[in-house]
């Protein structure tokens, strides 16, 4: 026992009660053995008076008992404490290749730099639905400063020239702590972060199943960046001849990688993460009743698995990947470097610079375009071409409301040839086949994929 315990009384086996010979008040505390355990917990009981002291140090011990008895946690934990727990486990999973680095690295950011801040040192048991309500209201108000440099996208400042007042540092400071608020999106995601968090602490036991968050997460109602069907078939033509512009035999092996890649993207709406798990065995080529060829692609992402239908198109771009991959064995990963290993960026650098020679890396919104848009752009054009939103959403592995939340800009003048049909001077228009080689949305998913005919 340690110097600093005076006026040790003991109430019981496992029970004592004391006083702190390292403190000036006379306060009681209690120490109580856990059951079934070597552990001891120490509470202050906040009275010098003996009598009550003893009283409440039955009722702690009580409590401890009751909450072994029916599996609530015994040793509170700070909100912090969990999260960074959190943080670590997940940083293992990228270690082990289950999930990316830069996924647990965003993870780890939204922690750091916002939910802990946002919970100082609120134990994880008082966590309940007003913190998870307030947050995006916090959150708007305590936005970050706005950084120079895009992430992923550094540049350079000019200097300034020799008739130029250069800026003191505090003006330079002031400029770089000017802050904006937080976009839904992002407040969105750190919520679906402090929510996994909190399912984390209840699967550790640190807090009851009940007391994780269940209200709604904000809306993202940002416009998405898919490419108008001009844009697409520009960005289609582009990339052949940026194809053949490749300096050397590796430098054309990537683009033609990077470019049926984008192909299979636009024509079948896979996440990023499904695209990155597929393998070949995950692929099965069928006909329909009329002889027309699809294919049914079992895909997955973090747990979940799923499938969806592309048309015949897809099927050649798969066939095209093949024919130059070094991994075409059913276990194989689809998307691959030139030596046959899992591809991690999934091409990330190349599709940056495909758009950016073809000058459509910027929205007309002024937003950065990046790989994701190409499930965007799928979706864009299945609406406008009159799919249904429910067979969408399922194709998509989402939900209906998902899609008329974040795909509500698919206004009527888009689609005005479908409602118009019809009315004197909109009777419908017969379309050429466009891009024979390609069959994407220079032909595909602008004006529907068309059925082979048979010879």
């Amino acid at each position: 026992m340690t110097t600093f315990i005076t006026d040790v009384q003991n109430l019981k086996s496992g029970l004592i009660i004391f006083r702190r010979g390292d403190v000036q008040h006379r306060n009681w505390y209690c120490r109580i053995k856990v059951p079934s355990t070597s552990r001891y917990k120490t509470v202050s009981l906040k009275t010098s008076d003996v009598n009550e002291a003893k009283d409440k140090a039955f009722d702690h011990d009580a409590d401890i008992r009751f909450r072994v008895r029916h599996q609530v946690p015994v040793f509170e934990k700070s909100f912090a404490e969990v999260a960074k727990e959190y943080s670590d486990f997940h940083k293992r999973l990228a270690e082990s290749g289950q999930i990316t680095m830069n996924r647990w690295k965003i993870v780890d950011s939204y922690i750091r730099h916002h939910l802990i801040p946002y919970m100082g040192n609120l134990q994880i048991t008082s966590v309940g639905e007003d913190k998870w309500s307030e947050y995006p209201f916090w959150r708007k108000n305590n936005s970050e400063p706005v950084k120079k440099e895009n992430k992923g996208f550094l540049r350079k400042k000019p200097r300034a020239g020799p008739l130029e007042a250069s800026k003191t540092e505090a003006e330079k400071d002031k400029e770089d702590k000017k802050a904006v608020p937080a976009k839904d999106g992002t407040i969105r995601q750190e919520m679906m972060t402090l929510r996994a968090i909190m399912n984390f602490a209840a699967d550790k036991q640190y807090i009851r199943e009940r007391q994780v968050p269940k209200g709604k997460l904000p809306i993202d109602r940002a416009r998405r960046e898919e490419f108008t069907l001009q844009e697409y078939r520009h960005l289609h033509a582009f990339a052949r001849k940026w194809i053949k512009a490749g300096r050397t035999e590796y430098n054309i092996w990537s683009r033609t990688m990077a470019y049926n890649f984008m192909l299979i993207m636009t024509n079948t709406g896979m996440r990023t993460m499904e695209a990155r798990n597929l393998r070949w065995r995950d692929i099965d080529v069928r006909t329909d009743k009329s002889g027309r060829t699809f294919a049914a692609v079992n895909v997955r992402g973090k747990s979940k698995f799923r499938e969806l239908v592309a048309a015949h198109n897809v099927v050649d771009y798969l066939e095209r990947i093949r024919k130059i991959s070094q991994a075409t064995k059913p276990d194989d990963f689809v998307f691959t470097t030139s030596k046959g290993k899992p591809s991690s960026d999934l091409y990330g650098s190349l599709i940056e610079s495909l758009l950016t020679e073809s000058n459509l890396l910027i929205s007309s919104s002024g937003s950065r375009r990046s790989t994701y848009c190409f499930r965007h752009t799928y979706a864009t054009f299945r609406l406008m071409e009159g799919v249904d939103v429910y067979f969408l959403a399922k194709q998509m592995g989402t939900s209906v409301k998902m899609i008329e939340d974040y795909y509500g800009h698919i206004t009527p003048a888009k689609n005005a040839e479908r409602i118009l049909q019809g009315i004197p001077g909109w009777e419908p228009i017969a379309e050429s086949s466009g891009d024979k080689s390609g069959n994407v949305d220079g032909d595909g998913a602008g004006t529907g994929a068309k059925p082979q005919r048979k010879k």
